[in-house]
């Protein structure tokens, strides 16, 4: 009885641990967010005085084609490696606890999963090479004539091929930091990376503009290539000793395993055929997340692709500094909470009973995860959603110019902060999908994936073609793609935690009556004051004082 005991507190101290591990993770990642975001916005505050909305829209097309050789080389092997089960910490935690002797055994085990993600992340670099190469041909061949007269456009796309290829190389680092919770160390090595790129770029695009020099795009390829090289040395400094002093290696070596079904001695078959399945459906993923960049390509002029741009990075910047890196580590932590079994080496009724007890309690964490996470997006929400529309313009005109202001930007700007509420929900809902579904269920949301492409597709010509509605219009089709993912991916997560035992009432997560009617009620009256914030500066304190009242309200 006392063993029983003893197991049970063991598994709960397991559970607590891994919620605290992705509370310091996500820590880390928003504040590595908050810190490269500060530095970019305030170099491309800098930019903006020597860029034209043309010369902005071909850098944007630049980092497309990095991001979409980095995804399809890297993201579903990313997915997989983190979809690991809990099963090997508990059963160490239980096991030492009742004989230390076989720690040194269990220690094993866990180092050769270590060697079986080294070993896989080498499939993105094998992948990505290639696709270097294969998308940049695409580009040069299809890019408009605009772009192709723009100075050192070759070398630029040729640094760009440069710098993808050598951020891909940090890749079996960047997978042993994730699978030992390194957090600190990926937050170093991309924040100082990140830095470098910012000073870079802004150094040699402020040389160009003192020297009369027409280098293009060139500035941007300059920063790339200098955040993949830093990433590099610092990736090997702190995680290449690490691999030093455990019997594993960040080079691909054979795996001695018993228990796990290899292809030629490296690579586990069971995470190859799960990363397969999550390739599939992260096809139609990127397509769905890049598309507004492909559609305004393709439709738009490239000033308009500028203005897009601006407004999406800055109406984008609370998602990237607090929704995204709170989405990764969830992923994280739901991968751990959602996959634990009972070991095949218990046979023991009590303990099945005790693991049977866990797995529910585990499940009900993640369910209490999601719905706090959800109330907490939808108080956010209603910030932005009342303040950032009114506000907008006059934004623009300060950090920008009035070059910026007077362009189509701050209507885009407004509209995707009505955006934002989607990108964020849909972010802790597709995290749990990718962490608890099975293959045949990501085969079905890959289905489904295809039908809400065919509808932003079928929109974003509509908006763009028919109405003629520019980057605004585009905004809109964003908003059905991303609330036919929504929809999708909350049927999933509620009838996955049903069947589980456990339940989740998206009616909890929304904010009180009071608190919507006072965001409701401030965006209405900073709506009908908007323009009179031009006219001198006490109108403008009016509506932050206006704003100011509605915090304290919060």
């Amino acid at each position: 009885m006392m063993s029983d005991v003893s197991k049970s507190s063991v598994t709960d101290s397991t559970s607590s641990s891994l919620l605290a591990k992705s509370t310091k993770g996500a820590t880390y990642l928003i504040l590595l967010q908050i810190g490269s975001r500060a530095l970019t916005f305030l170099v491309n505050q800098i930019l903006l005085r020597f860029l034209s909305p043309e010369l902005l829209g071909i850098s944007t097309q630049l980092e497309l084609y990095s991001i979409s050789v980095l995804f399809f080389a890297r993201e579903s092997l990313r997915v997989t490696l983190q979809r690991q089960d809990d099963d090997d910490t508990a059963e160490r935690a239980r096991r030492e606890s009742a004989n230390p002797s076989q720690s040194r055994t269990i220690s094993k085990k866990q180092h050769q999963k270590t060697q079986e993600v080294v070993n896989l992340s080498y499939i993105a670099i094998g992948l990505g090479l290639p696709l270097a190469f294969l998308f940049a041909a695409l580009y040069i061949r299809n890019a408009d004539p605009l772009v192709l007269e723009t100075p050192a456009i070759k070398a630029s796309v040729n640094l760009y091929i440069f710098a993808t290829v050598l951020e891909l190389l940090s890749e079996p680092c960047f997978a042993v930091g994730q699978q030992q919770l390194l957090y600190g160390t990926r937050a170093l090595a991309e924040t100082l990376a990140t830095f470098t790129r910012c000073v870079l770029t802004c150094g040699t695009a402020v040389w160009a503009s003192k020297t009369n020099t027409s280098l293009g795009a060139f500035p941007f390829a300059i920063g790339q290539v200098g955040y993949a090289v830093i990433l590099n040395v610092l990736y090997l400094a702190r995680i290449g000793p690490f691999g030093s002093d455990a019997p594993f290696s960040i080079f691909i070596r054979p795996i001695h395993s018993t228990s796990a079904s290899l292809l030629w001695d490296r690579f586990p078959l069971a995470r190859l055929t799960l990363a397969f399945n999550i390739y599939a459906q992260s096809i139609f993923k990127h397509i769905l997340t890049t598309g507004d960049s492909l559609l305004i390509a393709a439709f738009t002029s490239l000033q308009s692709q500028g203005a897009y741009t601006l407004a999406s990075n800055y109406g984008g910047l609370v998602a990237r500094m607090v929704f995204q890196p709170i989405e990764e580590s969830s992923r994280s932590l739901f991968g751990r909470l959602l996959h634990q079994t009972t070991p095949s080496s218990i046979s023991s009724d009590t303990v099945k009973v005790a693991a049977k007890s866990e797995k529910l309690k585990r499940t009900d964490q993640a369910a209490e995860y999601v719905r706090t996470l959800l109330r907490l997006y939808s108080l956010i929400s209603i910030a932005v959603v009342a303040l950032g529309p009114p506000f907008s313009p006059l934004l623009l005109y300060f950090v920008a110019g009035s070059r910026w202001s007077n362009s189509d930007a701050p209507s885009v700007l407004a509209a995707y902060c009505y955006y934002v509420p989607l990108l964020a929900v849909n972010g802790i809902l597709e995290a749990f999908v990718s962490a608890a579904a099975s293959p045949a269920q990501l085969r079905a949301q890959s289905a489904w994936m295809v039908a809400f492409s065919a509808a932003f597709a079928a929109t974003g010509v509509l908006v763009l073609k028919v109405w003629d509605q520019g980057a605004r219009g585009l905004v809109l089709a964003n908003a059905v793609n991303m609330t036919c993912r929504i929809v999708w991916s909350s049927m999933f997560v509620s009838n996955h935690l049903r069947l589980q035992g456990a339940a989740l009432s998206y009616w909890d997560a929304l904010p009180s009556t009071g608190t919507m009617i006072c965001g409701f009620g401030t965006s209405w009256y900073l709506k009908s004051i908007e323009k009179t914030f031009f006219k001198s500066p006490w109108h403008a304190l009016h509506g932050v004082a206006a704003a100011g009242g509605f915090g304290l309200a919060m």
